[in-house]
Order: C-alpha cells, then structure tokens, then sequence
C-alpha cells in the first residue's frame, strides 16, 4: 500500500524527505512492532487492575458521555504553557511556581485516565499511546526537575528545565492529536443514524426468520444492524460498537442488573439492548438504538429512536 509514510518518488527514482514529517513518523510508529511484547504485558495488567466496573467507567468517562482524558490534559499543558510565558518576565517566580505545583498536581487524574483509555485501544493506537506517555512522563519530569531548582533558589536552572519540558510537551501532545484525531481513539465509532435513515417504519426482516435469543447481523440499506428476538419481540441497536466499531452480533448477550444486555467482543463495552446506553466502558457514547414494531405480517419493522 502506497501511503504517505511511504515518502514520495522523485523522477529520479528517490525518496523525498517526506519521512522526516511528523505525520509520517507517527505513521511509522503505528506499524513499529517492537515493543508489543511490554504493551501486551502492560495492557493486560491494567485491565486486570481495573476490572469493568464503577471505577473504570469514571476514568472512562462513561457518566460524562465521553472520555475525560483529553480535557483534563488542559490543565497541566496550560499550565506549563502559562509557566514557560512567565519565564521570560522578571519577578515572576513565585507564580511560576504556583503554576508548575498546580500542573504536577493535575497530572495524576490525567496518567489515570489515559491509562484507562489506553489499555482498551487496538495494538496501532497502543504503539503511538505508549509514544506519547513516554513524551509525557519525560516533560513532567523535567518540569518536576524545574520545580525543585525553583524550590532550592536556582531559578536559571529551572527555567532552561522548564523549556525543555516544554519542548517535550509539544512533542508528546502531537502523537496524542495524532492519537485522538488522525486515529480516532475515543471518538463515536457507532453511525449517526437520524440523518441516515429516513423517517417512517421501514421494513427489515422476517419474525420468523430471526432465532430467539441469540444476536444477528442485518442491513438495513447500508446500515448494518445489530438485532436480537426475545420471544415476540425485537431489540435493534445499530451494530458497529461506538467505542472503536466492533461488530456487536458477535458479543455476549447477558443479563445486567435485571436488564439484558450485549458485551463488545472487542473491547468489553456493554449496552442495554433496550435503548443503547452504556452499562460499562470503555464506550462512552450510547449506541444508536430503533424502535421496533411486528406488522400483521409478520414483517419486523424499525425506525431509528
């Protein structure tokens, strides 16, 4: 596959320069295998540690409706950010300070919560994930560093670590924009049914031809549907998990406090069948859910709630 991490070919027959471009070297990360031995290790060590539950749905973000991560790297980058202007004023060390203890400090919900995200994305997204936590940790070590020559009176010192932090920080925050926007980790992955489907009942499938309690797949035009019969009646939720797509026909069906339920086979995120809220992450976005109706036919029909 011809792609732009690939570099592109000159008439001459060589590479131009453009693997040095970020997106390129982020491109190449996404297909670098060698530490997949520690990302497995260590993702499976997270997910042991936080089992499906009310502690990883907040990390998740699941009560907010989506993940909480990205905002809250606001507060330590802004202020860094906010330290680093300072630093080129007089007479501002004690609000840099200030400002570099607030930043350290708002780290851990951030570590937490990116921890959490991470240990549930496909391998890819692991691999540039880890990148960008080694970019992270390096720029709240150096901003620690800067801290503590602040703290001892070595007020050169911790300005010349501060940029450097700063430095690090713009690097890590790049492979994490490449993360979020260019590898869509933690965006909706489920389709926004409403203007995909036009208004009214449209006819989808047989009764009869759907086993009872057991999840299929079917298409309604281009959507393809996830869809359970329970005795006479049809629960039907759009099937691409909205977590990162996963096919939900091929999931658990299971019963979650008195509600039935489907589990991802990819990641885990459980849904009410009933109208596609999240029950447990890693999704955080509800899964577009149709309402059903049995014609004198006997014909399925939905449209989209």
């Amino acid at each position: 596959m011809n792609r732009e991490r690939a570099g592109r070919i000159t008439k001459n027959g060589a590479r131009t320069a453009s693997r040095a471009h970020p997106v390129a070297l982020a491109e190449r990360l996404e297909l670098d295998s060698t530490l997949d031995g520690p990302i497995r290790v260590l993702s499976k060590a997270l997910r042991k540690a936080l089992p499906p539950g009310p502690l990883r749905n907040v990390l998740h973000g699941v009560q907010f409706g989506h993940p909480v991560h990205a905002p809250l790297t606001d507060l330590p980058i802004g202020a860094y950010c906010s330290t680093a202007l300072l630093d080129l004023f007089p007479g501002t060390q004690r609000a840099s300070r200030i400002l570099l203890t607030m930043g350290l400090a708002s780290t851990v919900p951030t570590v937490l919560t990116g921890l959490a995200d991470w240990s549930s994305l496909h391998r890819e997204q692991q691999r540039v994930g880890l990148a960008h936590a080694l970019g992270m940790a390096a720029t709240n070590l150096l901003y620690g560093a800067s801290l503590l020559a602040r703290m001892r009176g070595e007020h050169a010192t911790g300005r010349v670590l501060g940029f450097m932090g700063l430095t690090s920080m713009m690097a890590g925050s790049y492979l994490g924009g490449h993360l979020a926007f260019r590898q869509a980790a933690g965006a909706n992955h489920a389709p926004s049914i409403t203007h995909l489907v036009p208004l009214g009942w449209h006819d989808l499938c047989r009764l009869e031809d759907l086993p009872d309690g057991w999840p299929v797949h079917r298409s309604l035009g281009y959507i393809d549907l996830f869809v359970l019969r329970l005795g006479d009646e049809v629960r039907v939720l759009a099937d691409a998990c909205a977590h990162l797509a996963g096919p939900l026909h091929q999931g658990r069906v299971v019963r979650v406090r008195d509600e039935i339920c489907v589990v991802c086979p990819w990641h885990g995120s459980t849904f009410r069948v009933d109208d596609g809220s999240v029950v447990d992450g890693p999704a955080t976005s509800r899964q577009p859910a149709f309402d059903t109706r049995i014609s004198e036919t006997g014909t399925v029909q939905v449209r989209p709630i």
